[in-house]
């Protein structure tokens, strides 16, 4: 099942600066043990940027429905939309259901905005309410599913489940066991003939929470504070609003990203996001957490899906999957970006991972050594130790042999390492000989594995013995931006290259290609040094 493209009627409002924004709201949950707790949350709530809040009044201790609902409602200063989540439905109530669901009648009476009850008992429910119920109130029907995401069949049947309970609003919440599991979702709410909530949970899901905007839906929720999140995967309110521009979304944004595993560490959304929306670019950057690369671009095959960043572990498979590959990629055998062609949809992959990083270190030698002559590079003729012989190993290598230095490839296995040194006229090593390799002084050191990123980051594949026989040391890791390894080469007198130059030198390269504008550069490094 592929996710095609669709439009679909989104009621325009403005924001402020002129530009519109969609009508999708931003949800906030307030998870508190009292009803002044309660309270200071909704006030946070309305100062980030949320339009309701979810008041959980399972998370109550010490409930007095009559008496803490009156309170909630009439001092609340944004929308109120209640639930009392049962244990069977993954929340803490676990009392008495009838009660429970009194209380949700009683939210009504008193004047909530909208009240969630779930699909298991909303017949019930409904066959319980008074005749007439306040004309603005709505109901809400919920059904979760904390294991998977069914397939677009079985999903269509529950929609059609719940709205024959008469609900207002359909909301359904289900769990990624893989990315692709969002376009069922997605294909879902395109279709949707009534108000939706659709959400898909964990990591894999984030996707779902941002493009609700996108694909039409009547709201996603975002937490007040990173890690206190009333399902999993939910990013904050601050970040759906400051980092993914989420009222700007629209049924014509296009919706690029970083495809990696691990994903969560990257800054590359603040960047690309940052600078999109700088220049008023319709597009949308997201971390896209990808178990089987050919699995994700089959399945998100529509021309709103425009353009990818490679990281590890994927720049080789990516490579794979491309219609066209670039010389200098077809060279590397690996991608660092790929783009969909608009003019027949084809998958073209190019690598700017050499031209980021080369470029960062010539910078650092011809800083320390003085000016060289522009038509040499102060990489010639030096010894240039890859660590590393994967997508980013391949690209230095590639990058160092252009440059006229002397590759040495390191890695774990050292067939790896051979099969790429040949191809660079270089020398291979493994690991376990990394240390007592120094045939000179001076040389240069590059890692790029994952080694000593968070949260791993005491660990290093060089001793920092070994280390005072480069002069230079540069490592693709950026998170955090001063690895051990840095750190100890630092300490043992070689000149350091951060990562972070490497991502914004290629990242200017592709923000050119993504958008066909220049990159604000200035921007760039602005909203890189302040989240490093």
């Amino acid at each position: 099942m592929t996710l095609e493209s669709f439009s679909m009627p989104i009621t325009d409002l403005q924001i402020g600066d002129g530009a519109q924004r969609n009508s999708t709201l931003i949800c906030v949950p307030i998870m508190a043990e009292s009803v002044d707790q309660m309270l200071v949350q909704m006030r946070k709530a309305k100062e980030v940027g949320g339009d309701l809040v979810e008041v959980r009044v399972d998370f109550l201790k010490n409930f007095v429905p009559r008496q803490d609902l009156d309170i909630l409602i009439k001092q609340a200063p944004l929308p109120t939309l209640f639930t009392f989540r049962p244990r069977w439905e993954g929340g803490q109530y676990d009392g008495d259901e009838s009660k429970r669901q009194e209380a949700l009648r009683l939210a009504l009476e008193l004047g909530a905005d909208y009240v969630d009850i779930e699909l298991k008992v909303a017949h019930d429910f409904f066959n319980s309410l008074p005749g007439e119920r306040p004309e603005n109130a709505k109901i809400i029907v919920s059904s979760h599913n904390y294991e998977s995401t069914p397939s677009v069949e079985e999903l269509g049947d529950l929609v059609a489940r719940i709205q024959a309970t008469g609900a207002d609003i359909v909301k359904i919440a289900t769990t990624a066991l893989d990315i692709i599991d969002n376009a069922r979702m997605f294909q879902i709410l395109v279709h949707s003939q009534v108000p939706m909530i659709a959400l898909v949970m964990g990591e894999r899901g984030l996707m779902s929470r941002i493009l609700a905007a996108k694909f039409g839906g009547y709201l996603t929720f975002g937490s007040l504070e990173a890690g206190v999140v009333s399902a999993p995967g939910q990013p904050t309110v601050k970040e759906l609003l400051d980092i993914y521009n989420l009222r700007r979304i629209g049924p014509d944004t296009k919706v690029y990203g970083v495809i990696g595993n691990p994903i969560s560490h990257s800054k590359s959304p603040l960047l690309y996001n940052a600078s999109f929306r700088s220049t008023s670019f319709n597009g949308i950057y997201l971390p896209l957490l990808v178990d089987n690369v050919s699995n994700f671009l089959t399945t998100y095959s529509s021309p709103d899906f425009a353009g990818y960043s490679y990281t590890i572990p994927h720049k080789e498979s990516g490579l794979k999957c491309c219609d066209e590959v670039d010389p200098i990629a077809k060279g590397i055998e690996a991608i660092n970006c790929m783009i969909r062609r608009p003019t027949d949809g084809k998958l073209v992959g190019y690598n700017f991972d050499y031209i980021g990083a080369i470029a960062a270190i010539e910078e650092g030698l011809r800083a320390s050594n003085g000016a060289t002559p522009e038509s040499r590079s102060p990489l010639a003729g030096k010894i240039f130790v890859v660590i590393g012989a994967g997508g980013a190993g391949k690209a230095l290598a590639y990058g160092g042999y252009e440059k006229g230095a002397r590759v040495v490839v390191a890695n774990r296995t050292y067939d790896k390492a051979a099969e790429l040194a040949s191809k660079v006229g270089g020398q291979a090593l493994t690991l376990a000989e990394l240390n007592d390799f120094h045939p000179e002084e001076g040389m240069i050191l590059v890692n790029t594995t994952s080694v000593g990123m968070e949260p791993k980051i005491e660990e290093t594949l060089v001793s920092k013995e070994a280390l005072k026989h480069y002069s230079l040391v540069f490592d693709t890791v950026y998170a955090p931006k001063l690895t051990r390894l840095l750190r100890e080469a630092h300490e043992s007198g070689a000149i350091i290259v951060y990562g972070t130059e490497m991502l914004v030198n290629q990242l200017f390269i592709q923000i050119e290609m993504f958008t066909g504008m220049p990159a604000p550069k200035q921007l760039i490094r602005e909203v890189l040094a302040r989240n490093t």
